[in-house]
């Protein structure tokens, strides 16, 4: 590529039809290399850098280590002459409202436009995990309970409604979703995952970045990869890993969402694999992402990310040798702000110290993500219609978020009759977190992460409480009892008294989320062991003591051990958990127990049953489990998938479909089975069940996991109404790395099990995978597909195809 490299004064360029990098008839590769043949150095490394306008410099606004990071920003002025690459944050950065945060980006954008030499606008992002990061826009439920709901097709449809907002907003890429499988549920991370399972991750995870891309929103995954599984649960510790279950665990969420929800972004972890740091790693992100599974979007570096490798990693001398071994492992642009990628490296470019080759690599992938936003395009507007009466709280949003919060709460245990609340119960409602808005809310929401660092500024949308939604159904006393953290029980003896006079106890207990421990849930906020935070498990202990029945109510970002409160002498009648379920999550919550909604959800991570002899997912191999040689019993309290209903199910005729009476049913290993079973609504309420497929591989060349989930479907059913769930499982699913280090399908004896969780079996069904060992490679099939049919198999949700009063649904 012809380019200019020295600082002499360009020639400005009018903005024109005629320019080819404006010619919308030209593809956007060709006009992004038109565009990037023009530009000076300056102006290519412009492209290639955020910048954060607003952002605290003091450190204590967003991270640690921000200040070392912020503290030489230049001026606006001097950044717009060259053009920018990204604006960051313009509306998750402080309180503003919609409007005038709209009108703010216009000024930017324009003055942008209008200062550069060829006229480029910012390219946009702004947070939106668990929905919009913006102040007065809606909050819905964290991943943990996009997880719980086993419900691909309502993440979809709130993805797309986030997205909606975003585009409306004028912002043109989204930091979500979070494809971490959590290996240890004590990273204060956990609640930003989908799970522990890297199918039910990659196929929900699919499906969140299928609804924003939707939107016309650029979806970046995150964080590539081996984040989650850092020793001890530490924020950015090591990773020790070794390549197999690098290989089975940690990647496969992000290939899946790659080929099934086609992103147009992904960002590189902070943490290093085997010593090696992800910003840092070609072999990652150019070698098994671009050149292998093929993805040609952009590659973002997570906040800082570029720096660390100098600061934090080791691995660099200086800003610009982490620049420079960025820029050959693929990291395209420099977020959140302008600092490695700046004048400094360009002085090593023109030494040559650093090929500019590399630059013209990742300004080629950024000028053509432009392109393709239709952010060169004659008649482009910064924010539509001015943005105004820009909504981002609306009904629409309110009702998805309401929904996923219904379909996410997960009964855990009922074995006391105490659920669902019978109208005329006089109820208890104690606890930390009974009457606090915030308990409903994960550290990526707008109110946890911004908000709290500007507590006079109200927090912009309605949340409503468990207790005041408790309280519009029945008579209530309340008490809180204790704080989430600290030691101090001098509310202990109101909540008892409370207690004792009520019918039925409800207590509230669980996580605050927050950033760098100003939370026990949260980024940074990691936890020593899984023991409910602060004196809250002795909280619950006092109330259970009174005798009277007690709802255990887990508002959470990660599971904790519940073991000691169910071996009490007498332990809770009921369990309920529901992990940070948004700002419509107290009216689920109360909708629940009060028997308005059968629970539904499923628990997307193992509940442990000791706080200690971390970590223990359930993909464990056999010495995984309990066993005679190790005096510590790892079986959890609950198991992945656990979840009770007020409602009834029969499976029936769970079978491969075409096998024969008699021995294990052939399965070629370059084919397909088929499993079917029936679902029929046994009792007297509506409700949903979810139907979950795993793997058994007796006896296999590595150790496997005893099972693995390979396919689930969600089935919501009248009293006596019926469906068939049927499952097409490639042979290509039961794939896994083999001995010598390639991905086999291998021939033998494997069995499906039609399951209720990976601990309750319903039908296991014997197969024999025959035929030739199979190497597979990235063009395997990764997903199962599962249809269901039957009639009102599927909640009325956005996205639902109805047919003659049946419904055929694909899942995954």
């Amino acid at each position: 590529m012809t380019t200019q490299t020295t600082p002499a004064a360009p020639e400005r360029h009018e903005a024109t039809t005629t320019e080819p990098w404006r010619d919308v008839r030209r593809g956007a590769a060709e006009r992004a290399r038109a565009l990037a043949a023009a530009m000076t150095l300056e102006e290519k490394l412009a492209q290639l850098v955020g910048v954060w306008v607003g952002a605290d410099a003091s450190g204590g606004g967003v991270a640690p280590h921000q200040a070392d990071m912020t503290g030489h920003v230049p001026t606006w002025e001097s950044v717009i002459e060259h053009g920018l690459g990204q604006l960051t944050r313009p509306y998750g950065t402080a309180p503003v409202s919609p409007e005038a945060g709209a009108r703010s980006l216009e000024r930017s954008q324009r003055d942008l436009v209008a200062a550069s030499r060829f006229g480029i606008p910012a390219q946009v992002h702004e947070e939106c995990l668990a929905g919009f990061a913006a102040w007065r826009a809606t909050a819905y439920p964290v991943p943990l309970s996009w997880g719980a709901s086993f419900d691909p097709e309502l993440v979809e449809a709130m993805a797309a409604r986030i997205g909606a907002s975003m585009r409306a907003a004028g912002v043109h890429q989204g930091l979500a979703p979070v494809l971490d499988v959590t290996r240890d549920h004590r990273w204060g991370r956990t609640e930003e995952t989908v799970g522990e399972d890297p199918y039910l991750v990659g196929t929900v995870g699919a499906a969140y970045v299928r609804g924003l891309e939707s939107s016309g929103v650029v979806a970046t995954l995150k964080h590539f990869a081996g984040y989650s599984a850092s020793r001890a649960g530490r924020n950015l510790a090591p990773v020790a890993m070794g390549p197999r279950e690098y290989a089975d665990v940690i990647l496969p969420p992000f290939e899946i969402a790659v080929r099934h929800g086609r992103p147009r972004s992904v960002m590189h972890a902070y943490t290093d694999v085997d010593g090696m740091p992800s910003a840092a790693d070609r072999g990652l992100l150019t070698g098994l992402l671009r050149e292998t599974w093929g993805f040609d979007g952009t590659v973002v570096a997570d906040y800082f990310g570029v720096r660390f490798l100098e600061t934090l990693h080791k691995v660099a001398a200086d800003g610009t040798d982490a620049a420079r071994l960025a820029l050959r492992a693929g990291v395209d642009v420099e977020l959140p702000t302008v600092d490695a990628f700046g004048p400094a490296l360009a002085e090593a470019v023109r030494r040559g110290d650093v090929e500019e080759s590399l630059v013209d690599e990742a300004l080629h992938r950024v000028l053509r993500q432009k392109v393709e936003l239709g952010l060169l395009d004659p008649g482009w507007e910064p924010v539509p219609d001015g943005g105004a009466g820009l909504v981002l709280d609306d009904e629409p949003g309110r009702a998805l978020a309401l929904c996923l919060a219904r379909e996410a709460v997960v009964l855990l245990a009922d074995d006391g009759g105490a659920l669902p609340l019978k109208t005329g119960t006089r109820l208890a409602v104690v606890g930390p977190l009974a009457d606090d808005p915030m308990a409903m809310l994960g550290c990526y929401s707008f109110p946890a992460h911004v908000g709290a660092q500007h507590p006079e500024v109200e927090t912009g949308i309605e949340i409503p409480t468990v207790l005041a939604e408790l309280g519009s159904r029945f008579d209530v006393v309340h008490a809180r009892g204790c704080d989430v953290t600290g030691t101090d029980t001098s509310g202990f003896a109101a909540a008892v008294e409370a207690a004792r006079s009520a019918d039925v106890c409800v207590v509230a207990v669980g996580d605050r989320a927050g950033l760098f421990g100003r939370g026990t849930s949260g980024e940074g906020c990691d936890a020593a062991d899984l023991r409910l935070p602060g004196a809250q498990e002795d909280l619950v202990r006092a109330v259970l003591a009174t005798g009277t029945p007690v709802v255990l109510l887990l508002l959470t970002g990660r599971p904790y051990a519940l073991g000691a409160l169910l071996d009490e002498p007498a332990p809770p009648a009921a369990v309920v958990q529901a992990f940070f379920p948004g700002q419509l999550g107290g009216r689920a919550v109360a909708e629940v127990l009060a028997g308005e909604v059968s629970p539904s959800g499923r628990l997307p991570v193992s509940v442990p049953r000791d706080p200690g002899g971390q970590p223990a997912t359930y993909l464990s191999a056999p010495l995984g489990l309990r066993s005679g040689v190790s005096s510590v019993d790892p079986t959890p309290a609950f198991p992945f998938g656990h979840g009770l209903s007020y409602a009834t199910f029969a499976w029936e005729d769970a079978q491969v479909v075409g096998a024969a009476a008699g021995g294990p049913a052939p399965w070629p290993s370059d084919g397909e089975a088929r499993v079917e079973v029936t679902v029929r609504n046994t009792g007297s309420v509506p409700g949903a069940d979810v139907v979950q497929l795993y793997l058994h591989d007796a006896v296999a060349q590595v150790t496997r996991p005893v099972v693995r989930l390979v396919g689930y479907a969600r089935v919501a059913l009248d009293p006596g109404q019926a469906a068939t769930v049927s499952f097409e499982v490639p042979a290509d699913v039961t794939s896994f790395t083999g001995a010598g280090g390639r991905r086999v399908v291998e021939p033998g004896d494997v069995e499906l099990r039609v399951s209720r969780s990976s601990a309750d079996v319903v039908a296991t069904l014997p197969l024999r995978l025959v035929g030739p060992e199979r190497e597979v490679d990235h063009t395997r099939r990764l997903v199962t597909d599962v249809r269901v049919s039957g009639p009102a198999t599927v909640p009325a949700a956005p996205g639902t195809h109805r047919e003659n009063d049946h419904e055929e649904v694909s899942v995954g």
